[in-house]
């Protein structure tokens, strides 16, 4: 059984516990009784509001007025009689139900034409006339009659058994209850050092392919490291020529005191000068954080700016590109070029 026949069945369910409803034809009494009230109202609506009978504007030639004091309720009638001869066609206007509409309506109708009668009252207060006809006071009970058998109507119990044994439906989303509003995550400004590209090299491989010094390179690549090594080396080069010149021609051993620096550092530097590949290892641990690779998320996440306004989302049906992995963020590049900041990465499979 599907779902429509599975609500349709649970609908005669709840229809057959209820009484018969019975009404003229396929209206109810409430909605025979509203469409009679608007009626006469339609009607004497056309003859003037104020000034003497048949001499005054009505309040179709009242400018705009006629929007709200008959217009409105005009159209509220009209959705209740179509919605008894096609239940297929308009079901609600906007958010409200047609029921609601109509209830709006006719309490809006009701307040404009009590301002009119409350305008005439202060022009009697100042001028001794009072403008209003007897138009508006017939419109103001009807409209008053409208909001009866519209807004009261559940409670009163010859109308209330038009609202029993409804078939329950789904609210429209703006009728709906409003979602809870979710504090703003701190978002961690990213490191403002310019970092490389993958694949750029680093200081790091730049000095280990450099031609070491000596080699005959004219302008060869030197590190802070091998720069303070030759300094060193330097320093120690004098003092083992020294201890060469004091040996004495027959082979005995020298008196003089032994020199306080050692040759052994000095070594230590020619091979650190001759081998500059002995830099490259504490920077490749650098260098591998900024290799690109494939990151799998377990679900839907958020990849967002620099100030937190989401770019684009990834998720667990694709493979996103990590351009450099910051630690705790990941800086992803989209297909189309866009790159953003992935601050939840955790879970994350690497590729």
């Amino acid at each position: 059984m599907t779902d429509e026949n599975q609500d349709t069945s649970i609908d005669e369910t709840i229809a057959a516990e209820e009484p018969p409803q019975y009404g003229v034809g396929p209206f109810s009494i409430r909605e025979v009784a509203l469409v009679g009230t608007w009626l006469v109202a339609f009607v004497v609506s056309f003859f003037p509001v104020s000034g003497a009978i048949g001499e005054g504007p009505s309040v179709w030639s009242s400018g705009i007025d006629w929007v709200l004091t008959i217009g409105v309720p005009t159209v509220a009638v009209f959705l209740i009689v179509l919605r008894r001869l096609s239940p297929q066609g308009i079901r609600r206007v906007g958010s409200l139900g047609i029921d609601q509409f109509a209830s709006v309506a006719f309490s809006v109708a009701t307040v404009l034409w009590l301002t009119i009668i409350w305008n005439s009252f202060i022009t009697l207060a100042e001028h001794e006339i009072f403008p209003a006809t007897w138009v508006v006071w017939v419109e103001v009970i009807l409209m008053l009659a409208g909001v009866v058998l519209t807004v009261f109507a559940p409670f009163i119990p010859p109308f209330a058994q038009d609202f029993q044994g409804r078939p329950e439906s789904i609210a429209h989303r703006n009728a709906r209850q409003v979602r809870p509003v979710a504090p703003r995550p701190l978002i961690t400004r990213p490191d403002p050092t310019p970092r490389a590209e993958p694949g750029a090299a680093e200081p790091a491989d730049v000095a280990a392919t450099s031609t070491p010094y000596g080699a005959g390179s004219s302008t060869p690549a030197r590190t802070d490291d091998e720069v303070a090594s030759d300094d060193f080396a330097t320093t120690v080069i004098p003092v083992e020529r020294e201890d060469a010149d004091t040996t004495p021609a027959g082979g005995a051993p020298s008196t003089a005191e032994p020199s306080a620096v050692e040759p052994e550092p000095a070594r230590e530097s020619f091979e650190h000068i001759e081998n500059p590949s002995s830099t490259v290892e504490p920077a490749s641990t650098t260098s591998s954080q900024h290799q690109a690779f494939w990151a799998l998320v377990p679900e839907e996440r958020d990849v967002v700016d620099e100030i937190g306004i989401p770019v684009f989302r990834i998720g667990p049906t694709a493979w996103a590109l990590v351009i450099e992995d910051r630690g705790d963020v990941f800086v992803v590049r989209h297909e189309d070029g866009r790159i953003g900041y992935l601050h939840d990465t955790s879970g994350v499979t690497r590729g």
